[in-house]
C-alpha cells in the first residue's frame, strides 16, 4: 500500500493549521459552558450530527459527494478505524474535561499532537532536520515550564481530577491514532469526504445514547454555545483534515501544539468580561517564559526546512 503524498503548498497548510488552533484552542471554554446543562453523549452526538448535515447538504449542492462503491476494501477498514478513534476521542476528553478544567484538558490533550509527529516520522517516513529536533526539546521544556503549576495540581487534587486528567490523556492517544489513519485515507477520498462520512458513523455511535428533548430545555446562552461547538467541530476538522493534504503530518502537528496558549488566553478575556461564566486561570512570570519557549519550539519544528 503506497502512502499519501502531500501538496507541498505549505502555506496554505500552515493557514490551515493556525485557523484549527484557534479554534480548537476556544471550543474547551464552550464545551465547560455547555456541560453544565447538558451530559456528555447529547453533546458528541448533537455536534457531529450538525456537522454531518451540513457537510453534506453542501457537497451535495456541489456534486461532491463520495462514491462508495469505488472505495478499495483497505479503505473502509480505515474510515471504520477513523470513526471510531474519533468518536472515542470525543468521549473521552468531554468526560475528562468535565472533571477538570478547560486549561488542564487542553494541555494533557497536546500528547494527541506529539503522537501524531512522530507517527508521521515513522509511519509516513517525514524527517526532522537538526533545527526540528532542536525545536522538540525547546517545545518539551516549554511545556514543563509553562504548566508547572497545572501539573502539580494533578498530584495533590482530588481524585476525580486525577481521574480526569486519565481520561482526556486517552483521548490524545486515540486521537493520534484517528489523525494518521485519516491522512491515509486521503489516497481514496478527498478530505471533505473523510470528514462527511466520519461525521455520520460517529452520530449513529452516540445516538442510542444521546437526549435530544434535553436540547429544548437550554436557555439562549446555552443553546449558541451548543451551535457555536458543532459550527466549531465542522470547520475546524475540516481546516484539520484539508492541512494535511498541503503539509507533512509531524509540521502540523507541531503549529497544533499552540492551542493551550490559545486556550489560556481566551480563559483569561473571557474572566475579566465574563467572571461568573469559568474561573480565571493564574499564569506567572514562569508561565510566560514556558509560553515563549513553547511558541519557539513549535515554530522551530513547523517551519524548519528539510536538508
Amino acid at each position: 500500500m503506497s502512502l499519501h503524498q502531500n501538496s507541498g503548498r505549505w502555506r496554505l497548510g500552515l493557514a490551515l493549521s493556525l485557523l484549527t488552533v484557534f479554534l480548537w484552542g476556544i471550543l474547551p471554554i464552550a464545551l465547560a459552558v455547555i456541560l453544565q446543562a447538558l451530559d456528555v453523549y447529547t453533546v458528541i452526538w448533537f455536534r457531529f450530527l450538525v456537522s454531518f448535515i451540513l457537510l453534506s447538504v453542501y457537497l451535495g449542492v456541489r456534486g461532491e459527494l463520495p462514491k462508495l462503491k469505488q472505495l478499495p476494501a483497505v479503505a473502509w477498514k480505515l474510515l471504520a478505524i477513523a470513526t471510531l478513534m474519533l468518536g472515542a476521542n470525543y468521549f473521552f476528553f468531554m468526560q475528562g474535561l468535565a472533571l477538570t478544567s478547560p486549561a488542564n484538558a487542553e494541555v494533557l490533550i497536546q500528547l494527541a499532537t506529539l503522537l501524531l509527529g512522530f507517527g508521521g516520522l515513522v509511519i509516513f517516513h517525514e524527517r526532522y532536520t537538526l533545527r526540528q529536533w532542536v525545536g522538540v526539546g525547546v517545545l518539551i521544556c516549554g511545556y514543563v515550564i509553562f504548566f508547572r503549576d497545572q501539573l502539580s495540581n494533578l498530584i495533590t487534587a482530588h481524585g476525580t481530577y486525577i481521574f480526569g486528567s486519565g481520561l482526556v490523556a486517552v483521548g490524545a492517544s486515540v486521537w493520534a491514532i484517528y489523525a494518521l489513519a485519516q491522512k491515509q485515507l486521503l489516497q481514496s477520498l478527498s478530505s471533505s469526504n473523510i470528514m462527511m462520512l466520519i461525521y455520520g458513523g460517529a452520530a449513529l455511535l452516540f445516538t442510542p445514547l444521546a437526549r435530544p428533548d434535553t436540547i429544548l430545555k437550554l436557555n439562549h446562552l446555552q443553546l449558541g454555545m451548543l451551535i457555536f461547538c458543532a459550527l466549531n467541530t465542522l470547520i475546524a476538522y475540516g481546516a484539520f483534515a484539508e492541512s494535511l493534504e498541503h503539509w507533512e503530518a509531524s509540521r502540523v502537528s507541531a503549529v497544533l501544539t499552540l492551542a493551550p496558549i490559545v486556550t489560556l488566553i481566551s480563559v483569561e478575556l473571557v474572566a475579566i468580561l465574563v467572571p461568573t461564566l469559568i474561573p480565571a486561570e493564574n499564569i506567572t512570570i514562569t508561565g510566560i517564559i514556558g509560553a515563549i519557549l513553547v511558541v519557539a519550539g513549535s515554530m522551530a519544528i513547523a517551519l524548519g526546512k528539510k536538508k
